[in-house]
């Protein structure tokens, strides 16, 4: 691979971005006693982050698509820095509100202008193997940030978001002094020959092959949290789990994640190819949801779990490679900023969905995301009909 430091400083922004999302999540409490502020409070605080990502997500990847990947991730981390400090610095609710849409900004920045610039540096052969780094990365920051924020808030519940900050600026100076931005020497020599310097516009992504692949990035995010939004406390009503086994399940799928997206992802690509991978994890998925609602007993539960969770694991790296694989070289920003966005939709939806049908019956949000996963297993065979790849190289 040629351009191998690159692509680990795009590994570790997106691995710091998401352990950003992540840090919150154990000091939320803190912060509603102290402060006495509402369950709500604290929803609309943490879906703020997701709306953020949805609005500027699209917009971003266009305009790196005509400046440079480089300027708008070195830009993007150091707003991820601004946010952190100003909520570490909050003391009110609009302070705290503000920090989480400006940290959606900066991860509508960083993460999919990280896919775009890996698409921009790597061959097709070499694609599917980053993509599934990023993804690894994306989901480790995920999995560690509640943890080191649970560990760091021992210090001062404010003290996890001093340290992103710090690391967070630590990462703007080797971004810009070591990250090689490939956009020179790909829309250049590609996008020129194609559009005469002019980037990739939305009028260009309106067309069956990637509306139906955007559909499928939609429904795997908000499967995934229409899924995993409601997951403990379901199990913990309806199989009397309890937090360590609640928390075993988690480290689990965490460990078998890195596994599946550093290790494996690249080996299924090259065995099976993506859509027949995307097929294969909506049917396993959609299998699995089924079967935790028939569950009895909970070993049932946590393989059923583990596997779904493996599902999307898999599933949301394999649209994005195919997404990379069908744009030209000056869509790459626009498509992986579509791709950002419609993942926000999901992550706002899908948990606002489960939420309410569980009040209704515990049983239900299941039962939805269920068939929705289903109807997805055939809207791959819709996908197998169009021409979206090219040639490999």
């Amino acid at each position: 691979m040629k351009h191998k430091k690159s692509i680990y400083i795009l590994v570790f922004s997106n691995f710091l971005i998401c352990l950003g999302i992540g840090l919150v999540i154990p000091v939320t409490p803190f912060i509603k006693n102290e402060f006495h502020y509402t369950t709500s409070d604290m929803g609309v605080m943490t879906s703020l982050f997701a709306l953020a990502q949805f609005i500027a997500s699209p917009i971003v990847g266009r305009i790196s698509d005509r400046v440079g990947r480089k300027p708008i991730i070195v830009l993007g981390l150091l707003i991820y820095a601004i946010s952190e400090v100003i909520f570490a610095i909050s003391t009110t609710l609009p302070g705290f509100n503000t920090s989480r849409l400006i940290g959606g900004l900066s991860a509508a920045m960083v993460v999919p202008t990280s896919m775009a610039l890996a698409s921009d540096l790597t061959t097709l052969k070499e694609r599917a193997k980053v993509i599934g780094w990023l993804s690894a990365a994306f989901s480790g920051g995920l999995i560690l940030g509640p943890g080191i924020g649970g560990m760091l808030a021992n210090i001062d519940y404010k003290t996890p978001f001093w340290f992103a900050a710090g690391i967070g600026i630590i990462s703007v100076i080797f971004t810009q002094l070591l990250l090689h931005d490939a956009d020179k020497e790909v829309l250049v020599q590609d996008a020129k020959k194609e559009l005469e310097k002019k980037s990739g516009s939305y009028r260009d992504l309106l067309t069956a092959p990637f509306i139906i692949l955007f559909t499928m990035i939609l429904i795997a995010s908000f499967g995934l949290q229409g899924f995993e939004s409601i997951y403990s406390i379901y199990v913990n009503q309806i199989f009397n789990f309890g937090l360590g086994t609640i928390a075993l399940v988690l480290t689990l799928n965490g460990i078998i994640s890195l596994i599946l997206q550093v290790s494996l992802f690249n080996i299924f690509v090259n065995k099976i190819g993506e859509i027949k991978l995307i097929s294969l994890c909506y049917l396993l998925s959609a299998i699995s949801v089924g079967w935790i609602l028939f569950a009895r007993s909970k070993v049932e539960v946590i393989i059923a779990t583990l596997i779904i969770f493996s599902s999307f694991d898999l599933l949301r790296p394999a649209i994005t490679t195919l997404l990379t694989k069908a744009g030209r070289a000056n869509q790459q920003g626009l498509i992986n900023g579509m791709n950002m966005s419609l993942t926000s939709i999901g992550n706002i939806i899908g948990p606002l969905m489960s939420g309410a049908l569980m009040d209704w019956n515990p049983h239900s949000p299941y039962v939805v995301v269920a068939i929705i996963l289903a109807m997805s297993y055939f809207f791959t065979f819709i996908v197998k009909r169009f021409p979206v790849l090219p040639a490999e190289e």
